[in-house]
């Protein structure tokens, strides 16, 4: 097992739990502030690290007609505003090469959405810069098939990478996870993380749209923690249900206290007879 130092960070599975979280898309530097600085302070409360997380631009969305986001200029300077004003790391999605090296000089972690998780250009692009690299696993592929894709990033001597699971396709419009695939991740040696609100998307099930069953989220979330895995990933909103995208599936931002509380207690009993894949 190796660990992956982030900002003052030591993101492992053997480590106490990490809080990947914020809004689906980044909607203005207050409102990602008001997020930010609500979960940092219950992260520093109940022992969780924590690393922020918001989108600047959703390139894979249901329709032409989806919200795309602020775009980068726009999103970066509110992550590192966001990383000033509370010392936190912060992560952000990436879709295009080209983007690597600018994004990469702003945040801590790039992150390769599951749609793009095989590709190469990509994957090396990002694992060159440096940064910490979260790889969320395809909807399509077997868990043990991001060894291959971690690989790819490894192959630049980058070994700061993180593997994320967010659920495979199980006939239309829906997706099912399969807990096993967190150990089986593990086998590889890089935290392992659960992204516990996209496990419970609908994808296009709005028809223009994702649908979500939410209330799922803080089971898968408690289920995984319960395993001794790195860190759980959770999109949270004060109003999820006129979020621009995402908000069938977000957490209301008013019970992340009483969640990350219940997934500590659960991360220390878990890491007391830790992970052995």
């Amino acid at each position: 097992m190796q660990d992956v130092a982030i900002r003052g960070l030591s993101v492992g599975n053997n480590q106490p739990l990490t809080l990947i979280a914020g809004p689906c898309q980044l909607e203005s530097a207050d409102h990602a502030q008001m997020i930010a600085g609500t979960l940092a302070e219950i992260c520093q409360r109940t022992g969780a690290q924590f690393i922020f997380k918001g989108s600047y631009d959703k390139a894979n969305r249901t329709s032409l007609s989806g919200t795309r986001g602020l775009g980068m200029e726009a999103g970066l300077k509110i992550l590192e505003g966001v990383r000033a004003a509370f010392g936190c790391p912060v992560l952000t999605d990436i879709h295009e090469r080209e983007q690597c090296a600018e994004v990469a000089s702003v945040v801590d972690v790039l992150q390769i959405p599951a749609f793009l998780c095989r590709q190469t250009d990509l994957l090396i692009a990002a694992g060159e810069t440096g940064a910490a690299i979260n790889i969320k696993k395809g909807q399509f592929l077997a868990p043990w098939d991001m060894a291959n894709v971690a690989s790819k990033v490894a192959s630049t001597g980058n070994n700061r990478i993180m593997l994320t699971e967010r659920g495979v396709s199980f006939g239309y419009n829906t997706l099912v996870t399969d807990m096993r695939s967190l150990p089986t991740m593990a086998r590889t040696g890089y935290p392992v993380v659960m992204d516990a609100t996209h496990s419970v998307q609908q994808p296009g099930g709005q028809g223009n749209s994702s649908g979500g069953q939410r209330e799922f989220a803080p089971v898968m979330a408690r289920t995984a923690v319960s395993l001794g895995i790195a860190a759980v990933f959770i999109e949270t909103h004060q109003d999820p249900d006129n979020a621009p995208s995402d908000g069938p599936n977000m957490i209301y931002l008013d019970q992340m206290d009483r969640l990350i509380t219940s997934l500590m207690a659960f991360d220390a009993l878990a890491k007391a007879d830790p992970l052995r894949p």
